[in-house]
């Protein structure tokens, strides 16, 4: 409660800008919110979802939804708000010129950080980065630039006159600084570069270490970046801000710096009044009343010192009856309209927050579960079940029902004033009791509502998409009004309005709500809750989502389809494919039954292509049943220490049909890193590939094998394949080919000497998809065997060349490629090979990993001529 009350007594309002999830700097923003009770919200231009996943096999949107997940748990850290723009993350890039150039200029992301900048309407706003090639990253640098350009056109009513016509009015906050002055985690930096000085590892009792520390035990949750082991020692960490733009005068020492942020700003509640200016004649009891508010906060600090909470209690219940009166002299004043939406906005978060305080204060909760039944009285049944039996989801028609339990843990009688659950419009509720009622002292009142999902009910869902993230890099808005939303809000959620005696005897009404969730016990047996959610009748989950077919043995493939029923009730439909022309699938339908929900079917076609020639194609799954078409699957995407949310595809295969020739009787081992799936489109094309699990790699007989595989991230992730590095290259010299993927370990990789001569990795990247490539040793066989290879090899790639290449090799090694970035010079240590004994050694840091599952034709070609490489004689 304390730094909720330290929050209840400053108006001051920060934003800071990132590009990516991870980039934040949690060590100030925890200090400014939790530290100081500044009210924070960080804006990520884009949700991760071009990145790496050093966790699993999941990339692009579907990490994305992963990453959005991850940094709202970092925020509760923090102490902030999240938001996002629309933009994408295509993958790494160079500069700003070409992360503007995929973004579609800057107006696409600036809009939406104008718009947030209106919404929440900060005093300061925060750049994490400087805007120039320091930053590395060209998101980095765009973040920063696109800040410095809504600084101002957050205030002018001419930039994106749409949203004021939406409502929205101009903006301008009083100040403007950048990050990264001194280099990124400076812990000095020349007083001429900075402004502000932080020291985030100041300790805080209450958070049990520094404030940076506190922010780390956040970012570890952002484990899909590799942060799940990062620490922070004891100690002083500063970081470092400049002012850059201000519309007030600079409050600088002789040195030209400030004392914080907000140097100049009148923060306190009674200042909400002074910025009236000349129209606070209009509200001539506001600065009376907010100075006693203000009083009253202060006292229930000094309370709010000890053991007992509720010594604070008679002081926020003042406050709250205070924060009522100045929001009522307010909405019924002649100000301004810019003048009373800001003063309105501000006095109804500092109403928010006295209301929790308050709530935090008498040790009130509220409670609401979805129940499976009452028992006689009435009363919801609150069993925990096993999450496969417990109803997580409702779709169309489903009726349910919801328990919602009030306790009063305060030593005061209370009065319900209502007992509500907030629905979605269209929705209705039948409930058992409602009416108004005193409650005593530890005492609980409860209800449960009987809904039913209307049939034209939303789905909990992303509210963005893209139709092709392998080309788009700006998603599409499903529903504007969540715009810049981590995700929708919760379909349900419950109210009880009270009221609670003050000092002087009047009736004092406050409220608390809760978020309707189900709850269950997983598979370790930890209880957990997880908020209701609204999904199709039916999922329909076509795979693989992506197909690869060989023009050569291309006869024939299988796609699977699992069909989930989530109705509470038996039923039954018919499922088909959606062929291209002249293609037939076996059988052509088949008829599905349902017995009860949660109850899966999983379907297996056989289709017949026509008339193959290299190009795409797609096929569809759909499930015809109760009068409706679905053609969509929904997957849950949580983890343990994350909330929850559903990522939709649509039941599509894409399909690449390839001109790839395979080496037939060659039996390849894959060693799986981080994940990936390049063995499945091998697979799809007809090579023969065995998965070789990490831990079994040291009893494994490698002989039988051909070519061995090291997936991305091999030597980074498992610790069998670093021990047993020696009889990988053992299998090379007895006259294998070994194929060794891109890891990021720089330092690491290069200390173990794995490779079988002296070569050393880099972090050198080749961003540019379309970046030309020049092979450099026509007469390799590489380039011939099974497949020629040519320049057109290299066209349509997605994403980036490749990542993490050789930067020095000794004269065993030979190159292959060249390409390079423009304006930079030749990476050639994108692909070495080497002969070793009697076998070959390959090292490649192009990105396959994203190429095949994309089925990019010439990538397929020379990924399968590499695992060729050394066999060319055995066929």
């Amino acid at each position: 409660m304390r730094g909720m009350l330290r929050r209840l007594g400053t108006t001051a309002r920060l934003m800071q800008t990132v590009a990516h999830p991870d980039d934040e700097d949690g060590g100030m923003l925890t200090l400014e919110s939790r530290g100081r009770g500044a009210s924070v919200l960080l804006m990520t231009l884009n949700r991760g979802e071009g990145g790496q996943n050093k966790v699993g096999s999941n990339l692009s949107d579907v990490l994305g939804v992963l990453r959005t997940e991850e940094l709202l748990a970092a925020d509760q850290y923090y102490g902030v708000e999240e938001r996002f723009s629309r933009v994408a993350d295509f993958g790494f890039s160079k500069s700003a010129e070409e992360t503007f150039a995929k973004w579609g200029g800057h107006e696409v992301a600036l809009g939406d950080m104008v718009r947030v900048i209106r919404t929440f309407r900060p005093d300061v706003l925060v750049a994490r980065f400087s805007g120039t090639e320091a930053d590395g990253h060209g998101h980095h640098q765009a973040s920063s630039i696109l800040t410095k350009e809504a600084f101002r056109a957050a205030a002018d009513p001419k930039r994106f006159p749409e949203q004021i016509g939406q409502g929205l009015l101009p903006w301008q906050a009083k100040k403007l600084y950048i990050g990264n002055v001194c280099g990124f985690g400076a812990m000095t930096c020349a007083d001429a570069k900075w402004t502000v000085k932080l020291n985030t590892g100041e300790p805080n009792p209450d958070l049990g270490g520094s404030y940076v520390q506190f922010a780390m035990q956040g970012l570890r949750h952002q484990m899909s970046q590799g942060a799940a082991n990062w620490n922070v020692d004891p100690g002083d960490r500063f970081t470092f801000y400049k002012l850059t733009d201000s519309v007030e005068p600079a409050q600088l020492d002789n040195k030209g710096h400030e004392r914080d942020f907000f140097a100049g700003i009148d923060t306190t509640l009674p200042g909400l009044a002074a910025r009236l200016g000349k129209e606070e004649s209009r509200v001539p009891q506001l600065r009376q009343e907010l100075t006693g508010i203000a009083s009253k906060v202060a006292e229930a600090g000094q309370y709010a010192k000890g053991n007992d909470a509720s010594a604070a209690a008679g002081s926020l219940t003042e406050v709250v009856a205070g924060l009522g009166r100045a929001h009522s002299e307010v909405g019924k004043s002649a100000l301004s309209v810019l003048a009373k939406s800001d003063l309105l906005m501000r006095l109804e978060e500092k109403r928010e927050q006295a209301e929790t305080a308050l709530n935090q204060a008498l040790n009130v909760s509220l409670d609401a579960v979805v129940v499976l039944r009452a028992d006689r009285e009435g009363r919801g049944v609150k069993e925990v079940v096993k999450e496969v039996d417990a109803m997580t989801t409702v779709s169309p028609g489903q009726e349910f029902l919801v328990a919602v339990d009030f306790h009063n843990g305060s030593k005061d009688r209370l009065f319900i004033d209502a007992l509500k659950l907030q629905v979605p419009e269209g929705w209705g509720t039948i409930s058992d009791k409602t009416n108004p009622v005193a409650i005593k002292p530890g005492d609980n009142i409860n209800a449960v509502f009987r809904l039913r999902v209307p049939k034209d009910a939303a789905d909990t869902r992303p509210y963005w998409h893209r139709d092709d993230p392998e080309t788009e890099s700006v998603s599409h808005i499903d529903d504007e009004k969540y715009a810049t939303l981590p995700f929708p809000p919760p379909v349900l959620r419950a109210r009880v309005e009270y009221s609670v005696r003050s000092a002087g005897g009047a009736a004092v009404k406050n409220g608390i709500g809760a978020t309707v969730v189900t709850r269950f016990v997983d598979e370790t047996g930890v209880e957990r809750a997880r908020p209701l959610a609204v999904v199709p009748g039916f999922s329909v989950a076509l795979e693989p989502g992506t197909q690869v077919i060989s023009t050569h043995n291309g006869a024939s493939s299988t796609v699977a389809v699992g069909v989930t029923s989530n109705l509470g009730r038996p039923a039954h439909g018919r499922l088909r494919l959606e062929l291209p022309e002249g293609w037939r699938s076996e059988p052509a339908q088949f008829a599905v039954e349902f017995a009860r929900r949660g109850e899966k079917k999983d379907l297996q076609f056989k289709v017949f292509p026509a008339g193959l020639q290299e190009g795409r194609a797609k096929i569809r799954a759909v499930l015809e049943a109760d009068g409706e078409k679905f053609s969509e699957g929904y997957t849950l995407v949580t983890r343990e220490d994350l909330g929850s949310f559903y990522y939709y595809q649509p039941a599509m295969q894409r399909v690449s049909i390839v001109d790839v020739q395979t080496t037939h009787d060659l039996k390849i081992g894959y060693i799986m890193g981080a994940g990936d799936d390049i063995p499945t489109v091998l697979e799809q094309v007809g090579m023969d590939v065995t998965l070789i699990p990490p831990e079994t790699l040291a009893s494994a007989e490698l002989r039988g094998y051909g070519t061995i595989v090291l997936g991305i991230r091999a030597y980074d992730t498992q610790k069998d394949v670093v021990a047993n590095n020696k009889k990988l290259l053992d299998f090379v010299a007895a006259g294998g080919t070994l194929v060794v993927q891109y890891n990021t370990g720089v330092g690491d990789f290069n200390g173990g000497h794995f490779t079988p001569y002296p070569a050393e990795l880099s972090r050198a990247r080749v961003s540019v998809e379309e970046a030309p490539v020049e092979i450099l040793a026509p007469e390799d066989g590489v380039f011939h065997d099974p497949n020629a290879i040519t320049a057109r090899d290299f066209d349509g790639w997605v994403q980036e060349r490749g990542l993490y290449f050789m930067d020095k090799w000794d004269e065993h090694f030979k190159p292959l490629l060249s390409c390079r970035d423009p304006g930079e010079d030749e990476q050639k240590g994108g692909l070495l090979r080497a002969q070793y004994g009697k076998g070959t050694y390959i090292y490649t840091g192009y990105a396959f990993f994203r190429q095949l599952p994309a089925g990019v034709p010439g990538a397929v070609r020379l990924y399968v001529n590499l695992l060729s490489a050394g066999h060319e004689k055995k066929q």
